[in-house]
C-alpha cells in the first residue's frame, strides 16, 4: 500500500512538471503587454537568430528569447531576416515580428526634400538648400563658384575667363531631390550636377547635334537658359530658340531682358531704360553674341528647343500682355513696333 502511494506521488509530480513546462512554453509564445509607444531596435549584418532573439527580449518585444528561438526552429524561420533599424510596438505577435524581419520592413530614414523649379538661378537654389538645411547659402555658392572635384564631365566645356557670375550656373538640374537627413552640401551639389549629366546623356546624338550647329555644350546650355527665362508656353520654346539663332546669325544683339535681370544685383519686377545700360558681360543690350554662360537652370524642354529650334524668318518677339504668356513675333523692326502696340492694347482691353 505504501508503494502505491509513492507511485501516485511521483506521477503527480511528473504531471505538474509537464504542465509547468507546457505553461512555460505557452506563456513565452504570448505577446508582451501592448503599448502604443513604438520601440526601435537594430539588427546588425551577420547577426544570428540567437542574438536577434536576445535583442527582441532586451527591447521588451518578446517574453522569452529561448522560446522564440525554439519557435523559429519549429517554423523553419530566421534564414531570411534582414539587417537594419526596425520599429515595432509591444504587443505584436511573434509571427508579426517574424514577418517584419523577413520583409526588411526597416524604419524609413528621415529625409530632406528640396524642389528646384525650372529657371532657378544658382543663388535661388542656394537659398532653397539653406532653407532646408539651415546652413548659410554662401557655402553652397562657394561650391557653385569653384566646383573642383564635384564637377561633372559636362563641366569641362565651361570657359575659365573670369566673366562667369557663377561657374556652375545652368549645371544644377531643376528637379525634386530627396536627401537623407545629414547629407552634406557638397553631396547635394554633386547630386544636382549628376542629374544634369544624366539628362544630357539621355539625349540621342547630342554631340552630333552640337557639331551640326557649331556649338559647345556650354553655349547650348546658355541658349537653353535664355529660352527658359523668356518662354512660359512650351510650344513656343523651339520658335523662340529659332529667333535667338536668327539674331546670332545676323550679328544682331540679342537684347534679352532676362540677361539684364541676371546682371542686376537684384531682379526687378519691371526694367527701366537705365537698367538696359548696366555694365555687365551678361547685358545683351550692350554686347553682341551670347552672354558668358547660362543665366539659370534650364528644363529639358528648353534644352531640346536649343538643340532643335524651329526654322523661321522671325527676328523679334514681344510678350502679349493679355495674361496668356504667349508672344507676338515679327520679321522686321517695324512689325515689331506694331506688335508692341498690339500687346499694350491687349493689356488695356484686359
Amino acid at each position: 500500500m505504501k508503494a502505491v502511494k509513492v507511485v501516485i506521488v511521483i506521477l503527480i509530480i511528473l504531471l505538474l512538471g509537464a504542465g509547468g513546462g507546457a505553461y512555460y512554453v505557452w506563456n513565452g509564445l504570448q505577446p508582451v503587454q501592448a503599448s502604443d509607444e513604438p520601440v526601435k531596435f537594430t539588427i546588425e549584418p551577420g547577426m544570428g537568430t540567437s542574438k536577434i532573439a536576445d535583442v527582441l527580449q532586451q527591447n521588451g518585444l518578446i517574453k522569452n528569447a529561448a522560446v522564440f528561438k525554439g519557435y523559429l526552429k519549429w517554423k523553419r524561420e530566421g534564414s531570411r531576416f534582414q539587417a537594419g533599424i526596425y520599429e515595432a510596438k509591444p504587443g505584436a505577435t511573434l509571427d508579426e515580428l517574424i514577418a517584419k524581419l523577413n520583409k526588411g520592413d526597416v524604419v524609413k530614414e528621415e529625409m530632406v526634400r528640396i524642389t528646384i523649379p525650372e529657371g532657378y538661378t544658382v543663388e535661388q537654389i542656394a537659398a532653397k538648400v539653406s532653407e532646408a538645411t539651415g546652413a548659410p547659402a554662401d557655402s553652397f555658392l562657394q561650391l557653385a563658384d569653384h566646383p573642383g572635384n564635384e564637377a561633372i564631365a559636362a563641366f569641362k566645356d565651361v570657359p575659365d575667363n573670369g566673366k562667369l557670375k557663377h561657374a556652375a550656373e545652368g549645371y544644377l538640374f531643376p528637379d525634386t531631390y530627396d536627401f537623407k537627413k545629414g547629407t552634406t552640401e557638397p553631396e547635394m551639389f554633386r547630386r544636382m550636377m549628376e542629374q544634369t549629366q544624366s539628362k544630357l546623356d539621355g539625349i540621342p546624338n547630342l554631340q552630333e547635334k552640337l557639331r551640326d550647329r557649331g556649338l559647345t555644350l556650354h553655349e547650348m546650355l546658355t541658349i537653353a537658359s535664355l529660352v527658359e527665362r523668356e518662354v512660359v508656353v512650351d510650344k513656343e520654346r523651339p520658335l523662340v530658340a529659332g529667333v535667338i539663332y536668327n539674331r546670332l546669325d545676323k550679328n544682331m544683339k540679342l537684347e534679352i531682358d532676362a540677361t539684364v535681370q541676371y546682371a542686376l544685383p537684384e531682379p526687378k519686377e519691371r526694367l527701366l531704360y537705365k537698367d538696359l545700360k548696366v555694365e555687365s558681360p551678361y547685358n545683351t543690350y550692350l554686347h553682341e553674341g551670347l552672354p558668358p554662360g547660362p543665366i539659370c537652370s534650364p528644363s529639358l524642354a528648353s534644352i531640346e528647343a536649343a538643340l532643335n529650334p524651329e526654322a523661321s524668318d522671325y527676328l523679334y518677339y514681344v510678350t502679349k500682355k493679355d495674361g496668356s504668356h504667349e508672344h507676338l513675333l515679327a520679321k522686321t523692326y517695324q512689325e515689331h513696333l506694331k506688335n508692341i502696340q498690339k500687346s499694350k492694347s491687349g493689356a488695356n482691353k484686359g
